[in-house]
Order: C-alpha cells, then structure tokens, then sequence
C-alpha cells in the first residue's frame, strides 16, 4: 500500500461518518500485520505534508503495536499475534530519534516516546548498541528542539530499566549520558529565569531523568564525587532559585502547575529520595549496606546538614511571606524534615527548630484557612473524603505535616511531646479565633492516640474536653462542630473514661443532635464517633437501640451522598451490635443496601466506559473512578456482615439471599473482576450457613463456569469454597444433571495446580457412585502430574487426588491406573506410601484420615480385584494403617494448638499500636516503620539473588522450605463425620474374612510395637462403637 493510500485510511479514522470511519479501521485491521508497515507509518509521521491529526493518529497507532507485540518472539505470541517484522524493528530504531526531534507536537512526541521505551527495553543494548551516541548526539546539538528530544530519550531509555533489579544496563546508561546531562541543566540555570518555557522543561526533564534513575540502585558512579558534586550543586541552585513574579502566572493553581515549580519539586523530591533511600546510615536496611554503607556515611554528614539549613531557610522565607512555595514543595520538606528526625546526627541539628515548625509550619496547615473554606462550601463531600480517609491525600502538605507531627510525638517523645501540647492549649487558652482554635483542636485530633498512652496526660483529658471541646458543640461555626465531633470521636475510640455517667451523657447527646446537623461534614464526624460511643459503652449502645431504624438510615443516607466506605464500617458496627433489633428489617435493608452497591458500580462502569482505550496508563488510572469501586467493596462487606449476623434465622436468611443474588449476577455477567472476591465470599457465605442451594443460585453455578472459561481462569481461589458448596449441598441437583458434572471436570482437567485438585476432591467425596464416568479422566489427569509437582502442597493435593479416587471405588480406580500405564499403581503406591512414612509429606489432620479410609477400601477388596503387581506388597497396608495411626494423635494435637491460637488472634484487640518513646537521651531511633524497611530490603534481597539463581540455571535449595504444607482450620470435608477408628476395624474384620493368607501375613510381619499400636487401635475402636458420636 502506498503512503498516499495509508495516509487516506488513517485520516479516515477521524471521520465524523461512523460508517467511513468503521470501514477504515476495519481496513487498517486487515494491513496491520504487513510487512513495513510501520516503516512506512513512520515515514507519514515525519511528513510536513500530511495534516497533524492523521500524523498523530499513525503515531497512536505506531505506539499500540509496539506496546502489545514488540517484545513477542514465536514461541511466546498467540496465534492471533503477529510479529513485527525485523525491517519494521530497524525501521524504529533509526527512524525514532529523528522523529522525536522533529515532532510538530507534544501529543505526537508522547506517543513515540511511549513506543522508544519499549523498544529500548527490548532491543538495548544487544540490539541497539548505538543507541548510547545517538541521545548524545541529540543533547550536544546546536537545535534546542534535538536537546530536548535528547532528554526525552534519556528518560524514556532510563523508565525502560527503573525497575530492574539486576544493576547491569542503567548504570552505564548513567555513566555515558549523566554527566552531559548535569552540564546543560547548570549551563540552563546561568540564564535568569523568564516566562519562556523551553528551560523550565528541559529542567524539569533532566531532574526527572535523575531521580527516575535511583528508584531502586544508586550506581557507583552516581555515589562518586564526579557526580555527586555537580549534580547536588544542581539541586540545591534549583531549590534557591528566586523565580521572579512575571516568570510564572499569578493564579496560584496554574502557579502549582507551572514548569519552574515543577523543576523544583523535582530537585526536593530527590534530595529527599537520596536521603531516604541510600543516604541515611541508621536507618539503612541490612540488605543495603554492602553497596550503600560509605555512601550513606558521607552523604548524612556533608549533604543532609546542607539540605536542612537550605530547607529551613526556604521556610522561614515562606512563613515570612517573602517566598512562595507549592504544596507539593511543602510536602517534600515536610518529608525531608521526618525523615531527619529518628537518625541522632540529623536530629540534633533539627531539634532546636522543632517547636518553631510546628507553631509556624504545621499549625497553620491544620487550620481552618481557605483552602478548607473553599472545599467546605463548594464541595462538602470532598472536604470530608480529604479530611476523614487517610489514603485519599497522603501527598499534600497537610498530610505530610501531620506525619511530620505524629514522628515528633512518638519518636522524640520527651523532648517535643508536652512543648507541642502546651502550644495547643495555649492556642485555645487565650480564646483566638475559631480557624485557629480549629487547628488546635486538629491537632489534638491527630495526637490523641498519642495523648491517651502518656502517662502525664491521660488523667487530664476529660476536662481537656469538658473545657474546650464540649462548648464547640454548640458553635455557630460548623466547622468547629465537625472537629469537635472528630476530636471526641478519637478520644473514645483510645478508650477515654468518664468520671460520671452525666458527662458520657452530655456527649452522647451532643454527637446525636450532630446527626441532625444542617451541614453534612458534622453529621458524618458525628455518625463516625457514635459508632464509636456504641462500642466502646454499653449504655450508649442501650440508648441507641431504639432508635437504631433512624441511625440505620441516616447513615444510608450517608453513604449514597458520599461513597465513602469509611462509612460502612459505622454501618457494620451497627448490625452486629444490633442484631436483634435489625432481624425483622435484614431483607430491607440489605435491599437498600442493594441499590446502593448496583448504583455503585453502574456509576463506575459508565466512568471507565469514558476513558480513551489510547489513553496513557497514568491517564486511564486518574480517569477511573475507584472510589466507586471501593465503596462498592464497602457495601458488600456490609452485606456480609448483614448475613453473618442472621444465619441464627434460616428464614429471614432465605429472603435475604434472594435479595443478594441479583448483584451477584449482575458482577458476574458484567465480568466486574475487582469485585469477583467480595462476591464470591457472599455466595460461599450464603451456601454455606444455609447448607442449601436456592434454584436461583444454579445460574451463578453456570455464570462461574462460563467466567473461569474465559476472564476469570485466575480466580479458582475465589471460586473454589463456593464450588465446594454448590458439589455438598446441591449434591442431588449435580448428580440428575450430567451437563454440570462436566463442568465440574472440565475445570479440574484444565487446571492443574492444587485448588483444581481441592475440586475434584470434593467432586469424588461428595458424588460418590454418581460420577463414575468422570473416574477416568480425573485418575488420567492425575498421574500425568504425579511426578511434576513444582511444590510440596500441589505433589500432596495431586496424590490426594488419586487416593480419593481409591476411596471412591479402590477396584475400578487400580484397574484405570493400570489400564493408562502398566506399572502405574505400584508407581502410585511406591508414591503414597512414601509420604504416609513421612509426617512432614503427610501433615494435616485430612490427609491422615482420607489415606486411612482409602487404605480400608483396600483391605475390603477382593483379593481377584487387585492387580498381580500389587499382591506381594498388599499385606504391607495394614502396617502403613498403623503409622498413620501413629502420627494422627500429634496431628490433632497441632491442629487444635493451631485453633487455640486463631482464637487468641480474634480476641486480641486489633489496634495499631501508638508508641512513645519517652528516652532522654538523642540516640538514633529504630521502630516499627524501620523495621519494616528492613523487611522489605531483605525480601527484595532475596528475591533479586533467586532471580539471579534462575537466569543462570541454579535450583534454589531454599524454594522447597518456604513451600510448607499447613493445616487449613476452615476446610469442611465429608470425611469430617466418619471415624476413621471405626472404620479400620470394620476393614480388618472384612479382611480376615475375605483374604485371610494376607491378613495372616499382615499381623504376623507386625512389629511388638506395631502390635501394641494395633490393639490400641482396636480398643478405640470398640469405645467409639459402644457411645454414638456427636
């Protein structure tokens, strides 16, 4: 095809006839896999000729088929999935510098910049060994316009190995471009700052480039003082720069967006990357110190004193008011500022600052400016989401300066906690205004986990509240209403203690008339901290409980006016504290509830409907409406919770389950995959506590199958509990319909990893007799993978799975085995008798009860139906019997030791832990946060070296311990009920009697030992017979 043509039919894509336009992309769809195609696209690109919106759409379509089939090669792609041509991949390669040069657009560049990093990721530098010279030769050119390309490439070739664990092909990258890098950004900076964008960018792009480059390593060179020092130069004149007014726009909000302030949150974000990650030494991971331990020494005593004086000062300009600086600068300090206080030789440089910062920096971002004014009154559902959910801007100033906050309280407790306190109570002592007695009270808000373990403070907190929390209730500001509802809120949720019954009253009052609050920010502080007066207090929940319809749907209300799944937790406390009182209305509610969720996430498919399918992943991700999904979540957790509470009431839970199944449904047929878990545990819960399956529940049977056939193979963990329930309770229904049994098999044959085996486990035990035509492909699945296990569990479920095919019919299953393979059985016994001889093969309670029953349907055979190769070693089952038998005690023993413990787990109060730290001396601090950097180094330690171990061939002598076999408390099997002492004697008598050769030479091979076990065995056995079991 010609380019003429080709330009034609991409520029006919754009068409606002849909027909002309479905016609040429269904042209395009034929062509795509031609030979030069690409090149030839690549030519229309850089054409001055053709029109920019077909050149942009060439370009999208250019990025697509690189991003999706670039890195195939023939034994990886689908057949569907065509290869690009390797004249279309030398194409690329020496047409995509010079078009990114050249590029009439920025939504061109994009694009080609999205397809150079994944063929840079691929091709550099086996590939592409010229690619190093050839972003040289773009950043050392006279054109402003290949500079800046140059640096596009660089960050585009530095994305491509960010993330690579193995430090091989980034460091020399940074070797070879960073130092040219370095000297145009200093070069830059000689020119005073103006409103022209061109240096502001490419700033911004070199700072972007360095700090892209030390997500995971800091090369060698970048740790030397050839580096070092020019680019730490660099940082520090950013951060200085005085950008003049006219330079930037007077709005504040295009200021925040604007390139010179982008270059400079850059410049903080990697100091702060540099401290944190590698260069400060107390708190370097184990796993780190080889490579960053004399790094780290010298950065923490030459640059980080260097950046905190240069960090205070630029403070001290902006609290003056003679410097402006964005929020997202604010929140790099702020970062920086936490981050030097648990090491002693940054501490100690900080600390005599710490009272100012916060009288002068925290304070005023938790106070009620206008900021907050603006967002209360234009909207109020987005104050609350920012100010009540913790995830929702844990980037912003405000977020950082509590952290900042809450490092002081707990890490530098004796130096810093009363001053802080003090200034609050002097704040709201001296009768200020309510936007700063706002921030005290925020403050106190956010130090009260805090307040409530201090010895010195605790004891005060009651009249602290009395004094100047209480009166808040009443204020005519109803900002000062909300916080004195969070305040409350926090305190009783520490455990705060009334000295009379009339003040608890007083406040439970007040929080009440909050839900009737005008304002919507107060009603949902107030309904917050009711849910935790109705926890925390009995007679609370006492004066609730006949109001609890109003609460119920008030808190509704809520929810649909906000999504916030904070929310539903209030919602949960309240039907598990209300359980009786919210049985008669459970189906109404849950119907309400209901609505809720398909409104939800209706909501949430109409919003990913809008995003571009070309759009880039950053945009799709902003674009998304996850807090719809996420409130979902919320809501069907509530409806779990809703069911958990009524299974007391098959009945009511009957209803409650018709209500459910339609948003069931409607998940599953909508392929909503983020939410398959949360519906999945709602059909295992249901099934489960009704031991029934309603005719309306068999579709959702159906639709499960349908999704693991196509979107959701990677589910069967979720789905697995609720299949097993559909085979155990719906066992009648299964086995008249011939169409699910192989729906069933169809599931496990195609999956052969343990939750497959799970299934057809429960297929055999609970359709036994009605699955005989599914015996052989299950036995034949089954010893394909017997010797292929990758992990000790799959080896044990797969066995498992052979032996439950025994104990469903030992005769036709030995017979099947030998039929496939000849020596199979004996292979299959050699295996199961291996892991009976051994406990660690063999642990859990199950799998000791299932082999002993399987081994009883062996000794009831008759002795025509076992196979020759499998005669002489017959008698040995009664001895493989007895070894169970002898570990099965411990077994039980572990299993209830490990019940006990689950037990202790559910009654421990699941709080996250404040500590103080009530040392006098400046030491450096070591606590939980830094412990779980330890982890988190240690772990990626580990898994760098066993990739390593991988690419170089080496097996992993480690990979087998982690790969323990432990007992799973919830499983719920039909063996559960059989007694497996019972069962044994009725074996060994039918023995006896039905081959006594082998039954003599089965009891007198016995060891004293084995002997004595056996008669222990059979006098269980008769005790069990004499009394009924439960």
């Amino acid at each position: 095809m010609d380019l003429q043509t080709l330009s034609n039919l991409f520029a006919a894509t754009l068409s606002a006839d849909p027909n002309a336009r479905r016609a040429a992309e269904l042209q395009i769809r034929k062509v795509a896999h031609e030979t030069g195609l690409i090149a030839a696209l690549l030519q229309i690109i850089g054409s001055d000729n053709i029109d920019l919106a077909t050149r942009q759409a060439c370009a999208v379509w250019v990025k697509n088929r690189v991003h999706t089939t670039y890195t195939l090669d023939a034994t990886t792609r689908r057949p569907d999935q065509a290869l690009v041509a390797s004249s279309d991949r030398e194409a690329l390669r020496n047409n995509i510098l010079p078009l990114l040069a050249s590029s009439p657009s920025r939504a061109i560049s994009l694009q080609l910049a999205s397809a150079l990093k994944t063929v840079v990721a691929h091709d550099f530098p086996d590939r592409w060994p010229g690619l190093i010279e050839a972003i040289k030769g773009l950043l050392t050119s006279n054109d402003i316009r290949h500079v800046h390309a140059g640096c596009v490439a660089s960050l585009e070739a530095v994305r491509a190995f960010r993330f690579r664990q193995k430090a091989d092909i980034l460091p020399r990258l940074i070797t070879e471009l960073f130092p040219t890098l370095v000297a145009i950004a200093t070069q830059m900076l000689q020119t005073p700052p103006s409103a022209a964008q061109e240096i502001p960018t490419m700033l911004h792009l070199i700072l972007k480039i360095y700090k892209t480059s030390i997500v995971v390593h800091l090369s060698p060179h970048q740790q030397s003082a050839e580096s070092l020092v020019p680019w730490g130069q660099l940082l520090f004149a950013v951060i200085n720069l005085q950008i003049p007014k006219e330079a930037v726009p007077e709005d504040e909000d295009d200021r925040e967006r604007a390139e010179w302030w982008a270059a400079k949150k850059w410049a903080y974000g990697t100091l702060g990357r540099l401290f944190h990650r590698f260069g400060n030494p107390s708190q370097l991971p184990s796993a780190l110190q080889n490579d960053y331990a004399a790094f780290a020494a010298h950065f923490v005593s030459v640059f980080a004193p260097e950046i905190l004086a240069i960090y205070l000062r630029q403070v001290e300009l902006y609290v003056a008011g003679q410097a402006w600086l964005s929020k997202k600068c604010q929140y790099q300090i702020f970062s920086f500022f936490t981050e030097c206080i648990k090491p002693k030789s940054t501490w100690t440089l900080l600390k005599p600052h710490t009272q100012k910062l916060v009288e002068s920096f925290v304070f005023p971002q938790l106070s009620f400016n206008s900021d907050r004014q603006a967002l209360w009154e234009g909207d109020p559902v987005d104050y609350v989401r920012i100010s009540v959910d913790e995830y929702e801007s844990f980037a912003t100033p405000v977020s950082a300066a509590t952290t900042f906050l809450f490092s002081l309280a707990s890490n530098r407790t004796k130096a810093c906690f009363m001053p802080i306190l003090g200034f609050i109570n002097g704040v709201l002592r001296s009768n200020t205004s309510a936007p700063q007695r706002f921030g005290a009270l925020n403050m106190t808000a956010a130090l009260g986990p805090w307040i409530l373990r201090h010895p010195d403070v605790v004891n005060n907190m009651e009249q602290f509240i009395l004094q100047f929390v209480t009166p808040e209730f009443q204020s005519p500001e109803a900002y000062m209403r909300a916080i004195a509802c969070e305040v409350l809120g926090t305190f009783v949720k520490e455990g705060l203690k009334w000295s009379s019954d009339e003040h608890l009253n007083v406040h439970f009052q007040a929080v009440a008339h909050a839900l009737d609050d005008p304002e919507f920010p107060v009603r949902v502080q107030g309904a917050l901290a009711l849910t935790e007066m109705i926890i925390l207090y009995d007679s609370v929940k006492t004066a609730v409980s006949p109001q609890v319809g109003k609460v119920i749907q008030d808190l509704l209300k809520l929810s649909d006016e906000t999504d916030l799944d904070i929310l539903n937790r209030s919602m949960e406390v309240m039907v598990e504290a209300f359980q009786t009182e919210l049985l008669p209305v459970a189906a109404q509610l849950t119907a309400r509830l209901c609505d809720s969720y398909l409104r939800l996430i209706k909501e949430s498919m109409a919003a990913d409907e809008a995003v571009d399918p070309d759009a880039s992943l950053d945009t799709m991700l902003a674009a998304g409406d996850d807090d719809k999904t996420y409130a979902a979540m919320g809501v069907a957790k509530t409806i779990g919770t809703i069911v958990s509470s009524i299974d007391s009431s098959p009945e009511i839970l009957a209803q409650v389950q018709e209500v459910i199944i339609p948003i069931i449904t409607f998940t599953f047929k909508n392929k909503i995959l983020d939410l398959f878990d949360n519906m999945y545990d709602l059909v295992d819960s249901l099934t489960f506590k009704l031991r029934a399956i309603s005719p309306n529940f068999w579709p959702v049977f159906e639709l499960t199958y349908n999704l693991f056939k196509s979107d959701a193979v990677d589910f069967l963990e979720e789905m697995l509990p609720s299949l097993d329930n559909f085979v155990s309770y719906g066992s009648d229904i299964i086995k008249a319909r011939p169409e699910y049994q192989r729906m069933l098999l169809d599931i496990y044959t195609t999956t052969d990893r343990v939750n497959g085996c799970k299934l057809a486990e429960s297929i055999l035990l609970n359709l036994r007799g009605s699955v005989d035509d599914a015996l052989q492909p299950i036995i034949v699945t089954a010893l394909s993978q017997l010797d292929k296990a990758d992990t000790a569990a799959l080896h044990l479920a797969n066995l498992e799975v052979l032996v439950n095919a025994v104990l469903y019919n030992p005769a036709a299953a030995l017979h099947i085995m030998e039929s496939t393979q000849a020596g199979a059985a004996r292979v299959f016994f050699d295996t199961w008798f291996a892991a009976i001889n051994d406990h660690a093969k063999m642990p859990r309670v199950h799998d000791k009860k299932l082999s002993i029953l399987a081994l009883c349907a062996l000794l009831e055979m008759a002795p025509g139906s076992v196979p020759e190769t499998l005669k002489e070693g017959w008698p040995g089952i009664v001895g493989g019997v007895l070894k169970i038998f002898k570990d099965l005690p411990g077994a039980i023993e572990a299993r209830k030791a490990l019940e006990e413990a689950e037990v202790d787990d559910d009654t421990d109060d699941i709080l996250d832990e404040k500590i103080l730290n009530m040392n006098e001396d400046d030491e450096d601090v070591w606590d939980e946060d830094s412990a779980y950097l330890e982890m988190l180094a240690n772990e990626g330690a580990r898994l760098r070296e066993k990739s390593e171990k991988a690419e170089a061939g080496e097996v992993d002598e480690e990979e087998e311990d982690e790969d323990d076999i432990v007992e799973e408390l919830g499983y719920i099997s039909a063996l559960d009920n059989v007694n497996p002492y019972t069962s044994f004697k009725q074996a060994l008598t039918a023995f006896q009697m039905q081959n006594a050769p082998a039954y003599q030479a089965a009891t007198t091979s016995l060891s004293i030992e084995q002997q004595t076990l056996l008669m222990e065995v059979m006098r269980i056995a008769e005790t069990a017979g004499a009394t009924p079991t439960a």
